[in-house]
């Protein structure tokens, strides 16, 4: 293990149980956030929520394998340990697990996990690997780090809901964090894969937060959602963007369709390529009372 100024630097799991053994003298609860390292102000965000809930933060950086299909950006992904380390220890983070794939993935391991259906919906039609990579990998950093809380960013938000699902079902005893979204004063939510954004695709980029801030302010007048969200993906595709995915209203706990005339809380989320860079973004839509 290594140690900067005031963050410890583990690459093992024996490492780990003794740091976080450490943090946890005279009782004091951790709370956890996983990345994926090309850490920005998202991110640090995530690391103030965890101060705030618990006496420690544990971060880890690895970029999960899994979760890439083939020929996805997996080797290109933006790494910069220096970089996130700085940014991690100046956020009051105490402790960073940095395992290998080896440590995370021994030889010959044949055990993964996967949410059913929540999996299959959304992102998971374009990107059918994603999310039983995502809940494979945090369901083995759960076990090696064993946090009281785990926070994520609610800009991922189906990624939320499905490991809210894996540890209500498998009965870890954590409780998940949704934390807010950070956005840039354009209104772009703070991604690692913005850095792959031209200065041009960068300026456009914004208009699919824009796009679905006018669909949830149009439903909530009463608008026919199916209206709203034709009106959002026609502005998404003459907004710059080359391809759209999807715009969809859902249920926030289940992320199944909702485009009757149903009241209370829905969530809109959308997916939309600039160049070959894909963006997600979503907010939450009050529809109108009856």
């Amino acid at each position: 293990m290594t140690r900067l100024k005031a963050i410890e630097i583990v690459r093992n799991r024996a490492d780990l149980r003794r740091a976080i053994a450490a943090l946890r003298a005279n009782g004091a609860s951790i709370a956890f956030v996983p990345t994926m390292g090309a850490l920005h102000d998202g991110h640090l965000s995530l690391v103030k929520t965890g101060l705030e809930k618990a006496d420690h933060v544990v971060a880890s950086i690895f970029v999960n394998p899994t979760q890439f299909a083939p020929g996805e950006d997996f080797e290109a992904y933006p790494r910069n340990e220096d970089a996130d380390l700085k940014k991690l220890e100046s956020s009051g983070c105490r402790l960073v697990y940095m395992p290998t794939e080896e440590e995370m993935y021994p030889a010959g391991s044949l055990t993964n996990v996967r949410v059913e259906d929540m999996s299959d919906l959304l992102d998971g039609v374009y990107r059918p690997h994603f999310f039983y990579g995502v809940a494979t990998v945090v369901a083995r950093l759960f076990i090696h780090v064993q946090p009281d809380i785990a926070v994520f960013g609610e800009k991922d938000y189906q990624q939320l809901q499905i490991i809210r699902r894996m540890v209500h079902d498998l009965g870890f005893a954590i409780d998940v964090v949704g934390a807010p979204t950070v956005r840039d004063p354009d209104g772009l939510a703070q991604s690692s894969r913005n850095a792959y954004l031209s200065t041009e695709q960068r300026r456009q980029a914004g208009a699919l937060f824009a796009a679905l801030h006018r669909a949830s302010q149009r439903i909530a007048a009463g608008t026919d959602p199916q209206t709203a969200l034709s009106e959002a993906r026609g502005h998404v595709l003459v907004s710059g963007f080359d391809k759209l995915d999807y715009i969809e209203l859902v249920d926030p706990a289940t992320l199944k369709a909702q485009l009757d005339a149903s009241t209370g809380p829905a969530r809109l989320l959308g997916a939309a390529w600039m160049g070959k860079t894909r963006l997600i973004d979503n907010l939450a839509c009050e529809r109108p009372t009856e």
